[in-house]
């Protein structure tokens, strides 16, 4: 059997036609029961209740990768383990000797509830899309050169505050802050730019010592898979504090992550080579396999689409952030998470954050329901999902990735 997909085996489980949950999928996730905190798998319209399946004698787990409470024993585990317990789940699902019993872990997926499916260890948040960057710098630094003289020597990237990592479904506490006031000074109060930004994100799961680098073709090794990002920004916020050492309070209230986890396994027929890179980078950065990622996101305000970004553009891949990542012998530890930056693409609605979509907020958008947008406010809820192809499904999704602005407390 395929690692890279899930066999031309046909599951038992009811998957209605073009479901982004196919046997191509099963991402993992958690969710709160009566019982305590499970690990899930997705197939079709339904969430299969891995630790319950375990614990029945149903799925082998004789390790106790998927027990619960997290996913963290299993993010330890490493890629042999991964692929195993892959497998294993396929075969659980397309096992027709092992439907009746498998049916009571069987769980209708509107009624699950979703929890943050592993314990974080660090976050790091790059700025990897060159035409983000080349836009912001339009935005911000008018009359000069867009892009920085580093941006495409490295990914630059800022370490992110992991405690204020949430799931899908938390709400966004319009965050206060020092912004900009007449005459180079500043005032404290409530953000008046709250923005977002739709990025990829990468979960780690083996980890590596302190003082050694991984290299771009340790990817596999220590990736697990993928889940969406909404980086929240408070863009007044981070236009002061920015200088010299970058983001900070602006970033730091929150990001939400979606609850699932699609394994790199599924992701095999979404790579593409990516855009070519001038100047070569450093020798440390020059990847070994295509890590592009052909990913179509969709950004919604309100439930209205306002974008598509696509990732298969992004100019810094995910192999060179993580190898950049440890470059200087940084370790990695299990359940840290790195995110793309924000993807955005060559035309207005490919734009993956409102700064980009309204230009600071002097095009605001306007939405089916009559009102514009600059910046968010309270009560807007800004979903983003994604989807790309699969072996035999012709999409895969990722889930969504949501929060409402609720005001300050």
């Amino acid at each position: 059997m395929s690692t890279g997909s899930a066999s031309r085996e046909r599951t038992w489980v009811d998957v209605p036609a073009g479901s982004p949950f196919g046997l191509d999928n099963l991402p993992y996730g958690v969710v709160r029961t009566s019982a305590g905190h499970h690990v899930v798998t997705a197939i079709g319209d339904q969430v299969v209740d891995l630790s319950a399946a375990s614990a029945f004698g149903v799925l082998p787990d004789p390790d106790g990768l998927l027990a619960g409470p997290s996913l963290n024993p299993l993010l330890a585990a490493g890629r042999p383990q991964w692929t195993q317990v892959r497998r294993e789940i396929v075969g659980l699902l397309t096992d027709q000797a092992r439907a009746a019993s498998t049916q009571r872990c069987l769980l209708d997926a509107r009624d699950v509830v979703h929890v943050l499916p592993w314990e974080l260890g660090d976050y790091v948040d790059f700025y990897s899309c060159e035409q983000h960057a080349t836009n912001l710098g339009r935005i911000l630094r008018p009359n000069t050169e867009p892009l920085n003289s580093n941006w495409k020597q490295l990914p630059v990237g800022y370490h992110g505050r992991a405690g204020t990592v949430v799931v899908s479904g938390t709400h966004v506490v319009r965050p206060s802050g020092l912004r900009p006031s007449g005459d180079d000074g500043a005032e404290y109060g409530l953000t008046r730019r709250l923005d977002i930004e739709a990025e990829i994100g990468f979960v780690v799961g083996t980890p590596s010592p302190l003082g050694r680098r991984v290299p771009t073709s340790a990817f596999r090794a220590h990736v697990f898979g993928v889940v969406l990002v909404n980086d929240w920004s408070a863009r007044d916020i981070q236009a002061f504090e920015y200088v010299p050492l970058g983001p900070f309070l602006g970033k730091s209230f929150a990001t939400s992550v979606s609850p699932w986890i699609v394994p790199l396994e599924a992701l095999e027929h979404a790579r593409i080579a990516p855009p070519q890179q001038d100047p070569q980078p450093a020798g440390y950065l020059r990847s070994v396999e295509d890590w592009g990622l052909d990913i179509t996101l969709q950004v919604r305000i309100n439930g209205e689409i306002v974008s598509r970004p696509p990732f298969a553009g992004m100019y810094w891949t995910p192999d060179q952030q993580l190898a950049h990542m440890t470059a200087n012998g940084a370790g990695l530890r299990t359940g840290d998470l790195f995110a793309s930056g924000t993807v955005s693409g060559e035309r207005q609605d490919q734009r993956g954050s409102l700064i980009e979509l309204t230009w600071n907020g002097e095009s605001p958008l306007r939405l089916a329901d009559g009102t514009e947008r600059a910046f968010l406010t309270d009560g807007d809820t800004v979903s983003i999902t994604a989807t790309t192809r699969g072996d035999l499904q012709p999409h895969i999704g990722f889930g969504e990735v949501a929060g409402t602005v609720v005001p300050a407390r």
